[in-house]
């Protein structure tokens, strides 16, 4: 019986049938190869962007479009691509998604032109929409057991959370050895595993009475999530401007009107009567605020670590894998900690472990020591183990299996603008900050001066070219000026995973697991 329905819903053979048990952890493994791609990728280009910008001479627009195209793509359609998984077959869309995704890379890793890699990164996003909620969705569709499937779903999110944290490595190690390509190429051979396994390992499943593909619910979904994400970004790289207004204002319009006609169909794409269900809600909002301090955490830390501390990409980001592999222990040991403990318990710890992660920042970021930077993502990593697995499993849990597509795609929605937000929101404070705070130096041109003013990456390099004294202390007025930033994303991010965990005792309360 559907939870907010209340209507019965058959099941169809392949849904009901047992997946063998070694079988269905042996698919597991193959569904954990898209999730590290897909995550990795989110973080990884970044990496990339200094030498692309030399290789190919984008513009300033093409440059920003690089790397934005993408998770404006790919947060659109996710909730029409799990729609579609629900319909045709999650396996079928996996499948198709990964061979898409493959050879669009591919094609990515040689582009000639900047205006081919944007092409090449959009069509990354069409086919990555695919990818991520027919995973989650085959998960919940596998592992009817729910210890098994918490166990499952545990593996997934710590793929999921740490890959996050992973990208930098593997974008530093990759960098450090190839050329930039090589960010888009190893798509390859972690795809090609699942697109010769999958079809054998993985099970199928659908919705066997899924209602008409409904384009304009389609184009109404890209039309409210696309402009919403796009103007995050906007605000964060311009400020809040008319620009800014227009697109949260088309987005809020185009989002009415697409729930209005989710609530006049009989079998809609995307039920949102699911959001009158405080604790299906609850869970989702605590999954995005989840990974709006991960990834938030990740914009600063990775920087200082570079461009304060002064080590290089790859060795800055292994003092990251400890927090890493806390992410992945904390996701895996939820699953029996749970049992003892209620889980909106846990997650409001977990929460509450966010917000000391960003205070020990506070205190510590301009102490010139790593060491409370480390602990803090150590915290961190931890408290996002433990809130991603219990949440998505609260989400799935929400649905019947039939709905499992639309309900991970939810997931992965709240997941894709938890980590645009966590880049703009407190990237822009932060930026915003840095700039109060900069001293230039008598001396220094007025295009250097500009130039040191648009982030601390620019100001190294201006004070590297000018060298001498004026240049060291252009350089230390900009590290001091972005701690000083730091400390005021540090203060918001305690605020906000307080408010967090306020919400998760007034929502999750009633959850039993």
């Amino acid at each position: 019986m559907h939870p907010a329905t209340g209507q019965m819903r058959a099941v169809t053979t392949e849904e009901s049938s047992i997946t063998p048990y070694s079988r269905r952890w042996a698919a597991l493994a193959v569904l954990m190869l898209p999730v590290l791609l897909v995550s990795v990728d989110n973080t990884v280009l970044s990496f990339a962007l200094p030498e692309i910008s030399a290789q190919l001479s984008p513009s300033g627009t093409q440059l920003l479009w690089i790397n934005d195209v993408y998770p404006l793509i790919l947060s659109g359609l996710l909730i029409p691509a799990g729609s579609m998984g629900d319909r045709f077959g999650r396996r079928t869309m996996l499948l198709l998604g990964g061979f898409g995704f493959t050879v669009i890379s591919a094609t990515a890793a040689f582009a000639p032109t900047a205006a081919w890699l944007i092409a090449a990164r959009a069509g990354m996003g069409i086919f990555g929409a695919m990818l991520m909620p027919a995973t989650l969705s085959i998960i919940r569709n596998m592992f009817t057991d729910a210890t098994e499937r918490r166990t499952a779903i545990a593996i997934w999110a710590s793929g999921f959370a740490g890959g996050a944290a992973l990208g930098p490595v593997v974008g530093g190690f990759l960098l450090e050895h190839f050329y930039w390509g090589s960010v888009f190429l190893m798509a390859v051979p972690v795809l090609l595993p699942m697109l010769l396994l999958g079809f054998w390992l993985i099970p199928n499943s659908k919705d066997p009475a899924p209602g008409a593909i409904d384009f304009v619910s389609i184009a109404l979904i890209m039309a409210t999530m696309t402009p919403f994400v796009y103007a995050i970004k906007h605000f964060a790289h311009d400020g809040f401007d008319l620009l800014t207004v227009a697109l949260l204002l088309v987005a809020t319009i185009c989002g009415l009107v697409f729930t209005r006609r989710q609530l006049a169909r009989t079998n809609p794409m995307l039920d949102v009567r699911l959001f009158t269900n405080k604790q299906f809600t609850g869970a989702v909002l605590t999954n995005l605020m989840a990974i709006f301090s991960l990834v938030g955490f990740l914009y600063f830390v990775s920087q200082h670590l570079q461009l304060v501390s002064g080590h290089s990409p790859f060795s800055a980001a292994l003092l990251l894998l400890p927090g890493l592999a806390l992410t992945v222990i904390a996701g895996l040991v939820v699953v029996y900690i749970v049992k003892v403990l209620k889980p909106w318990i846990v997650i409001s710890a977990a929460l509450l472990m966010n917000a000391a992660a960003f205070g020990l920042v506070f205190f510590t970021a301009d102490s010139g020591s790593d060491t409370g930077i480390l602990v803090a993502f150590a915290l961190l990593g931890m408290g996002i183990g433990f809130a991603e697995t219990l949440t998505n499993d609260i989400i799935l849990a929400a649905v019947p299996p039939h709905k499992a597509g639309a309900a991970s795609a939810i997931s992965e929605t709240a997941y894709e603008t938890g980590s645009v937000m966590g880049t703009a929101i407190l990237g822009s404070i932060l930026n915003a900050a840095y700039v109060a705070h900069l001293v230039v130096p008598e001396g220094v041109s007025a295009a250097d001066a500009d130039a040191a003013r648009e982030t601390l990456g620019g100001a190294a390099e201006v004070a590297e070219n000018i060298g001498g004294e004026t240049g060291a202390a252009l350089l230390a007025s900009a590290q001091h000026a972005f701690d000083s930033g730091v400390v005021y994303t540090s203060a918001i991010g305690v605020v906000l995973m307080l408010l967090s965990a306020v919400m998760v005792v007034r929502t999750l309360r009633g959850v039993k697991m």
